[in-house]
């Protein structure tokens, strides 16, 4: 990209500053490099810049895919911003690893703010170094979203198995509604929830990350596999995907012309506010019995820039969006269904579906994050290109594989 830092931070759509003083905490200003753009988790995070009584806050809020087309950018500039909203795995080890990103183990000792995290969220925030390089606060499940009314008029039940879901299906279907829906137009990385969760069912969790490090090809037999499970889901989808955004998607769903939608739990603010009640999902049932249960869940929270000016400011701000009582707010202010990282936020008042949410994930074998997340923002656009073509063209399923696989080799050899 040829476009300089100074106009790129001028690119952004919005800014608010967070009160100033109290506290004892490092003067000066620190600037947050924002990318939740949904209305209502945007609003809580604003809420908490505003209430902070640490340095004066300046929130830059950049659309998503702007800010991950800016992203190597923000963190290389010479004056970068003190603190970024991105997700933990290997994209903020990559940055690491070119010496971008602030160290912030000293949070996550003594009786720093993430002292008592998990163990597996400190791994997943912790370069090759052994140094912790971000602060997650929050994270989330996915899962098959449908309305319970809505099941319910059609005379159908989730699935228990993945006959029973294809009978599902083939039922809703025959009743003229369009089992699955999807947005692919501006938001192709929907295409690989799908493929994630089709390869845990099929090959398993080691198998799944293994392949997204290179350890296998693309147009391998069990790749195939997975593709011939996906290509006997496209006749259930919604026509119109390929023209949905993700949050499109969901109103042919919200108006009962499609049944169910594979995402995460941030779909229920794509959602009238008067449905999300009625907001229910269940796991992608078990194809291969032998393989363990893996779930999807992406951890979202913040990274530092090593080249910004206020690196203590950052560190206090960090702290302070990692307290407890910070998550409990942004959780609840952002109506969302998304979980505490902090083991002191109470969730004892949280929505029956986020209950089913934590033991899903509490009852899961294995854990991963999502293809970019498990791999790299590289990786993910051979799988954009990839499976948007797969979807238009599932005839030419081995030739997009062999395509895939060679896109892939660049990515890795790069």
């Amino acid at each position: 990209m040829t476009v300089g830092a100074a106009s790129l931070l001028a690119a952004c759509v919005g800014t608010t500053s967070g009160g100033g003083g109290g506290g004892g905490a490092s003067a000066g200003t620190v600037t947050l490099q924002n990318s939740i753009q949904d209305a209502d988790p945007k609003a809580a995070l604003e809420a908490l810049v505003e209430a902070y009584q640490g340095a004066d806050v300046t929130l830059n809020s950049v659309a998503t895919e702007q800010f991950r087309a800016q992203l190597t950018n923000y963190l290389r500039s010479g004056d970068a911003p003190e603190v970024l909203s991105w997700y933990a795995g290997s994209v903020a080890r990559s940055y690491a690893e070119e010496g971008l990103l602030l160290d912030v183990s000293s949070l996550w000792e003594g009786d720093g703010a993430c002292a008592g995290y998990s163990d597996a969220l400190r791994a997943l925030s912790t370069d090759a170094e052994g140094r912790q390089i971000f602060v997650p606060t929050n994270y989330y499940w996915w899962g098959v979203f449908y309305k319970r009314s809505s099941f319910e008029r059609w005379g159908v039940e989730p699935p228990s198995s993945w006959d029973d879901f294809h009978a599902l299906c083939e039922n809703l279907s025959g009743q003229g509604i369009a089992p699955l829906t999807n947005g692919l137009s501006s938001t192709p990385w929907m295409a690989s929830g799908w493929f994630d969760y089709l390869n845990l069912r099929v090959n398993g969790a080691q198998y799944h990350r293994e392949l997204l490090a290179g350890e296998h090809a693309f147009n391998d037999p069990e790749v195939v596999d997975v593709m011939e499970e996906y290509k006997r889901l496209i006749p259930y989808f919604d026509t119109n995907m390929a023209s949905y955004t993700a949050q499109d998607a969901a109103t042919p769903m919200a108006q009962d012309e499609s049944a169910m939608y594979l995402i995460g739990t941030f779909v229920t603010t794509y959602f009238p506010e008067d449905q999300r009640d009625d907001l229910d999902f269940f796991s992608v049932p078990v194809i291969n019995d032998a393989v363990p249960t893996a779930e999807e869940a992406p951890t979202d929270g913040y990274f530092a820039a090593a080249n910004s000016d206020n690196h203590q400011g950052a560190l206090d701000l960090l702290s302070y969006l990692a307290s407890p009582e910070s998550q409990q707010q942004f959780i609840e202010r952002s109506r969302s269904a998304n979980l505490p990282t902090s083991p002191d936020v109470d969730t004892s008042s949280f929505s029956p579906m986020v209950q089913k949410g934590i033991e899903l994930l509490n009852t899961t074998e294995e854990i991963t994050q999502f293809f970019n997340r498990d791999s790299s923002d590289a990786l993910q656009a051979t799988a954009d290109t990839a499976l948007t073509k797969f979807l238009a063209q599932p005839d030419s399923m081995r030739s997009i594989l062999d395509e895939w696989q060679t896109a892939a080799e660049g990515v890795f050899a790069s």
